[in-house]
């Protein structure tokens, strides 16, 4: 997606920052007009409406995605509290999304509170639903009472069925206005309980209403792995494509599908669940032979991707149980220093998920567990589970315990090769690298660093950018495959080293992004098979190092054109086929004379102005900002691609190959 800028529009000027100017109207008199006339009150759902971006994040695809994990949340909450065992969601061919589930159907009897059924309060009443402690749920992750009302605020049209207690209710919604009463249009069997919610997301609100099966799928295998029993059938009616969805397993079918193309340390996952003070805990793990951790923590099945006081609990229990018996084994002597933190993680696949009644979250966005009484909780879960598998199976612990070793090996060299790097942070006066043309801007929030695929590039990108704000690192060749390399060889690349001191933020458990130099770092390669080859190994690189570049909007990809079209004095840019096939049929409507069409097989064929025209001047480029809606899939996608075993990969090329929009020959 291309993001606005802040930046100067061109090189020279009042400095690196431009402020907005804003037009008032004029006072009128003492009070500036403002009176009680100006006070607007949004009557039920039209402040989801006005502002929809404050209830799902965002109105692009990820928004539009948001509505249909709410719908079935509430299915999957039926679920965790014992009342449901399938869900059916189906994409029509009109874009429309019905879920249907087999649960105790949303209550239609009278809400003595807003004199309206339970079922129009749930779809029209912000704050409204059975998670606040009323005794309907137990265990929910819908905390905030807002997910399906704003689904039927930001749907052209709603339908919502519920079969209970013998009946069949039924009751149309447009844009979150009722249409009519709930009424009721027949009976139904015991069997047929449940409820059935079908909605066509607004065109006007959302950008588009083109749903992604591949996302939507993951999110549903995710569900079914952190809820045994639960089958989901998803239904894309659009493609005529079905899933469905059931893990006997539960979270030790999700650690084995997460090592499926990994060489594992022991064949059987570490796993517990227990119940203690009302908190359900499970965990369960495997170590593989790899310099990596997949670890990934959920409460109430959400999944805190910042972690929290489970992910401390865990943590702490494995480092020290792994350390007590080592020295119980003898495995490690009296003179030998403990395992670390980071020794014990690395090659570890776990999966931990609490469930609790009144999870405590930091912020809407639910990224980080706050509970402090999960913690020993897990710990304990952990440490019985683990000591119990490391003396019932002592050649596993033995495995385990040497991938752990060789970790400390790795990363007593890797500390020696880390204090020539990154001794002091850049901030504190570290010698930048020779290569790097800095930016003369020393606030870090104006400030944005490219890196670019090669010298000769490197050399056009100094002359084109604007020295203001813009720092230019060139970096020579493909740079290490991270996700093959342990720490200390990783350190021993010039070229990672160039951009760990050229970023100042560390690296590792000593990263600290409050020290980031730069607000911007963007990556800036060639437009063809190396180019994208360098651009991944890069991502590599900033996925598993330094992923906090990624959660918090730092890491951008620049996009250079692929042709310059010219006819007569116009020159306009192309970045695909298809926009070089438009400009040349405009121009042939023009009939401006000969047409001449130049394709760039990199970034060095351009002149400074050109580069800067296209590629790096904030008023006229576009670049794409790099995110993580699903660190799961992310995970296995930088292993499939990038890892050691080829099989995989080759599949992976085999079943997206016609999914390939520029592929350069």
């Amino acid at each position: 997606m291309s993001t606005a800028d802040e930046m100067p529009n061109g090189r020279g000027g009042e400095g690196a920052a431009r402020l907005q100017v804003v037009k008032q109207a004029p006072k009128a008199g003492r009070g500036g007009g403002y009176t009680a006339e100006n006070i607007q009150v949004l009557e039920g759902l039209e402040a989801v409406r006005r502002r929809p971006s404050m209830y799902i994040g965002t109105t692009d695809t990820r928004g539009l995605h948001h509505l249909v994990y709410e719908v079935v949340d509430n299915s999957v909450d039926e679920a965790l509290a014992g009342h449901c065992d399938w869900i059916v969601a189906t994409i029509h061919a009109d874009n429309r999304v019905t879920v249907i589930d087999n649960g105790r159907g949303i209550p239609v009897d009278m809400h003595k509170g807003t004199g309206k059924s339970a079922l129009e309060t749930v779809l029209t009443v912000l704050h409204a639903g059975g998670k606040f402690g009323g005794g309907g749920y137990k265990v929910s992750g819908g905390l905030h009472g807002v997910g399906v009302s704003v689904v039927n605020a930001l749907s052209e049209h709603l339908v919502a069925e519920v079969r209970r207690d013998g009946g069949r209710y039924v009751q149309e919604f447009r844009k979150g206005i009722p249409q009519a009463k709930l009424r009721r249009f027949g009976t139904s069997e015991p069997s047929e309980r449940g409820t059935t919610i079908s909605f066509l997301a607004d065109a006007t609100i959302f950008d588009s209403l083109d749903f992604d099966f591949t996302t939507l799928a993951q999110r549903f295998r995710e569900m079914c792995y952190l809820t045994k029993g639960l089958r989901i059938r998803f239904v894309d009616e659009r493609t005529d494509r079905e899933y469905s969805f059931y893990f006997e397993g539960g979270i030790v079918s999700f650690v084995r599908h997460l090592n499926k193309n990994r060489q594992v340390v022991h064949a059987k996952p570490v796993y517990a669940e227990r119940q203690l003070n009302g908190v359900n805990v499970e965990v369960a793990f495997q170590y593989f032979d790899g310099q990596t951790e997949s670890a990934y923590f959920f409460a109430n099945n959400i999944n805190t991707i910042d972690g929290g006081t489970h992910q401390t609990g865990f943590r702490t229990a494995l480092t020290r149980t792994l350390n007590e018996y080592s020295r119980k084994a003898g495995i490690l002597k009296d003179a030998d220093p403990n395992l670390t933190g980071e020794d014990v993680r690395e090659g570890l696949t776990a999966i931990i998920s609490v469930k609790l009644p009144e999870p405590q979250f930091e912020g809407q966005t639910k990224t980080r567990l706050g509970n402090a009484e999960v913690t020993p909780l897990v710990a304990q879960v952990t440490a019985e589970a683990l000591n119990q598998y490391l003396e019932e199976n002592p050649s596993d612990a033995r495995r385990m315990l040497e991938q752990c070793l060789r970790a400390a090996r790795a990363r007593e060299a890797a500390r020696k090769a880390k204090e020539l790097v990154i001794r002091k942070s850049a901030l504190d006066g570290m010698t930048l690298p020779g290569k790097l043309a800095d930016c003369s801007e020393k606030n870090p929030e104006l400030c944005e660093l490219y890196l670019v695929e090669g010298d000769s590039a490197g050399g056009s990108a100094k002359q084109a950018r604007d020295r203001r704000f813009q720092a230019i690192l060139p970096l020579r060749g493909k740079i290490l495959n991270v996700e093959r390399a342990r720490m200390d060889r990783m350190l021993g690349n010039e070229e990672i080293r160039a951009m760990i001191t050229a970023l100042g933020i560390g690296i590792g458990d000593g990263l600290d992004i409050t020290k980031l130099r730069y607000n911007r770092v963007l990556l800036m390669t060639d437009a063809d098979v190396d180019g994208s080859h360098i651009r991944t190994l890069l991502l590599t690189f900033f996925f598993r190092n330094m992923p906090q570049l990624i959660t918090e909007g730092h890491l951008f990809i620049a996009q250079p054109p692929l042709f310059r079209v010219q006819s007569g004095r116009e020159i306009q840019y192309a970045y695909s086929d298809h926009e070089r096939d438009v400009l040349v049929a405009e121009f042939g409507k023009k009939r401006k004379g000969e047409i001449g069409i130049q394709r760039y097989k990199g970034l060095g064929e351009m002149n400074p102005e050109q580069l800067w025209d296209t590629t790096m001047n904030p008023a006229t480029r576009t670049i794409l900002r790099t995110d993580l809606q699903d660190a799961v899939v992310a995970d296995e996608v930088f292993d499939t691609l990038m890892g050691d075993q080829v099989a995989p990969r080759k599949k992976f090329i085999q079943t997206h190959a016609r999914s390939v929009r520029n592929l350069d020959v």
